[in-house]
């Protein structure tokens, strides 16, 4: 039988390459798979997975939901541990969603002018992690 915290909490870790941004005790968290979001509670079955651009969202053991936009990365879950090893990590608070488009205005311009495959890649990556941090912060998917 398992034993899970009597809380109905299991430790979570979100690690980006700059510092450790939460560590402590979370009642759920939904994390921006690869292949779609999934959401971990205590218990879960053990799991490593990629992570796409997208929202964590974190409901901590005293009820507080925190929204942290990463770039991608792998989520290590098992029944009593959830670890998010993030490439960029940023809270969704701190984005302005008029700079955002901004930013989409002049990457599409960008690329319309981009004088090779590397160029434009770049660009397009760029682009692809711009638009899910406006998504994070509006909830709406942008052209």
């Amino acid at each position: 039988m398992l034993d899970l915290n009597i809380q109905g909490t299991f430790t979570f870790e979100l690690v980006s390459p700059e510092r450790k941004l939460i560590s402590g005790a979370a009642k759920m968290v939904t994390i921006p798979g690869e292949e779609g979001d999934f959401g971990v509670l205590p218990g879960h079955s053990a799991l490593v997975a990629t992570i796409r651009p997208g929202v964590v969202e974190i409901i901590m053991a005293d009820g507080v939901s925190q929204r942290i936009f990463i770039a991608g990365g792998f989520a290590d879950v098992s029944p009593t541990n959830c670890t998010v090893l993030a490439e960029e990590a940023v809270n969704v608070n701190d984005f302005n969603a008029g700079d955002l488009e901004q930013t989409i205005r002049n990457l599409t311009e960008d690329m319309t002018m981009a004088k090779d495959d590397f160029e434009k890649a770049r660009i397009a990556r760029k682009l692809t992690l711009t638009r899910a941090k406006l998504q994070g912060v509006t909830g709406k998917i942008s052209a």
